[in-house]
């Protein structure tokens, strides 16, 4: 496994060592050895899977209680996956990082807590799955504005098109409003 810092403080691209041939592939995706061995000592709670079709966006969320650690991935097709920096003492408070998470390069995120999450879906349907560290919050749960200008999320949506939201998702907070964590 290689673990590539970003320029966001924790937040890490993963890339595993995936073994091929005409039959297909195997990889490893977790192993708490492996993990501690490079400073990730991490125990989840909660795995998730969702699907989604093309041109939905899901996010960006993040728990004021609870904060989740997640560990994301793509298992059919592609999303485009975003963390954004909402650690109050951060330097890099309110700064994203944004990659292409897919199925082909088995690529994966880390994204601690103290980070709204969310991505856009950019194939016609993609299965994202991912580890938690917390149990789902909905209490706490806070949902960013995906287009916040102070953020400034490039996302790859098509011009002239909208991204399709949830109603929660639709009701996304300013960054200015959203509440930082400690």
């Amino acid at each position: 496994m290689k673990f590539e810092a970003t320029p966001l403080q924790g937040v890490y691209l993963l890339t595993p060592k995936v073994f091929g041939d005409e039959r297909g592939f195997f990889m490893e995706s977790w192993n708490a050895t492996t993990f501690a061995n490079e400073g990730f000592d991490m125990h989840f709670v909660q795995d998730n899977h969702s699907r989604s079709a093309k041109g939905i966006l899901r996010g960006l969320h993040y728990q004021t209680e609870h904060t989740q650690g997640k560990l994301v991935r793509v298992t059919a097709g592609a999303v485009f996956d975003v963390a954004v920096d909402m650690r109050r003492d951060s330097p890099t408070l309110g700064q994203w990082y944004g990659v292409t998470l897919s199925a082909e390069n088995h690529q994966m995120l880390w994204v601690p807590a103290g980070f709204a999450h969310g991505f856009y879906v950019l194939t016609d349907v993609a299965d994202f799955q991912y580890k938690c560290t917390e149990v789902y919050h909905p209490a706490s749960e806070i949902a960013l504005a995906w287009d916040d200008p102070q953020v400034g999320i490039k996302w790859p949506v098509p011009a002239g098109q909208q991204p399709q939201l949830s109603g929660k998702d639709k009701e996304g907070l300013a960054f200015n409003e959203a509440p930082l964590l400690d």
